[in-house]
C-alpha cells in the first residue's frame, strides 16, 4: 500500500442480510466486521452464494441490511462508484456520453462534463473512441468505459463486482494490469469481489475470504507484494504461497 494512514475511513459493523423466502427466511450474509483504509484496494473472496454481491449492494445503499451498519468516516453518505459484471452501458449514447451521464445528473455544466469525461477516456486508453457507441466496442473496452463512469464524479469509494467475469481469460489478465495502472493513478479506496484468487492478489492490498451461506469472515489476508505489479509477479513463490492460503481457505 502507497501512503495509507492507519486510521480507517469505513467501518462496516456486524453486518447481516436476511431474505424472505417463506421458510423463516434466506441467511445469505453475516454478521461481518471489518473495516478500510483510504485508498486500500481490498478483494472480497468466497464461494457462490457467500454473500459477496450482497455485501457491495449494501455498501452501495441498493440493499437495507437485516442488522449491523456501515459508517464512513467524514461523509454522512460518500459518493460511490459501482461497476457491475456487465457493463451496463446506454446503447444509444457514446462512449463519451456515456461517461458523461452521471456529471449530467449532477448538472454540471456540459463543456465541464466534456472535459471531465475526456480525462477519464485519457486514463483508461480509450483515445479515439469518443463518439463510438456500445455495439462497436469490444468486452473490455465497454468496461473501461463503465469504469470511467464510475470514477468520472469522484467518488470516495468505487465498488467492483466481478468486472471482468464476462471477458476471456487472455482480456481479462490484461485489464488487471489496467485496473492495477489505474488504481495506481487516481488512488481511490475500493472494495472488488472477485472469484479470481490470482485477480485478488495481483489487486489487492488484503482480502478478505466468506465462508459458504450465510457468508462470514474466514479469513482476513495482507498482500504484502510491492507495487507497482506486472505479470512476473504471478510466478514469484511468494505469490504461490499467498495463493495456496487463500484456496485452502476458500476450500
Amino acid at each position: 500500500m502507497i501512503g495509507i494512514p492507519l486510521q480507517p475511513v469505513l467501518f462496516v459493523r456486524d453486518l447481516s442480510a436476511i431474505f424472505p423466502d417463506g421458510n423463516g427466511g434466506l441467511h445469505a450474509l453475516g454478521p461481518v466486521s471489518f473495516s478500510v483504509c483510504p485508498q486500500e484496494f481490498l478483494c472480497v473472496l468466497g464461494p457462490s452464494g457467500s454473500g459477496k454481491s450482497t455485501l457491495l449492494r449494501i455498501l452501495a445503499e441498493l440493499l437495507p441490511p437485516s442488522s449491523g451498519s456501515v459508517s464512513f468516516e467524514g461523509h454522512k453518505q460518500p459518493r460511490i462508484g459501482f461497476v457491475f459484471q456487465q457493463a451496463t452501458l446506454m446503447p444509444w449514447r457514446s462512449v463519451r456520453e456515456n461517461i458523461t451521464l452521471p456529471l449530467e445528473l449532477d448538472n454540471l455544466p456540459p463543456e465541464t462534463a466534456r472535459q471531465k469525461a475526456q480525462e477519464m477516456i485519457d486514463l483508461v486508453g480509450l483515445n479515439g473512441f469518443e463518439s463510438s457507441l456500445p455495439r462497436d466496442l469490444s468486452g473490455g473496452m465497454a468496461q473501461r468505459v463503465a469504469l470511467a463512469r464510475a470514477l468520472v464524479h469522484d467518488p470516495d469509494l468505487l465498488l467492483l463486482d466481478e468486472p471482468f467475469g464476462s471477458l476471456d481469460a487472455l482480456t481479462r489478465e490484461k485489464m488487471w494490469t489496467e485496473l492495477s495502472r489505474i488504481w495506481q493513478a487516481k488512488q481511490k479506496t475500493v472494495i472488488m469481489v472477485t472469484h479470481s484468487i490470482g485477480e485478488a492478489l495481483f489487486l489487492a492490498d488484503r482480502v478478505l475470504v466468506l465462508t459458504a451461506r450465510p457468508g462470514k469472515i474466514k479469513l482476513d489476508l495482507t498482500v504484502d507484494l510491492p507495487r507497482p505489479r506486472d505479470d512476473e509477479i504471478r510466478y514469484t513463490q511468494h505469490f504461490g504461497s499467498l495463493a495456496r492460503k487463500l484456496r485452502e481457505a476458500i476450500e
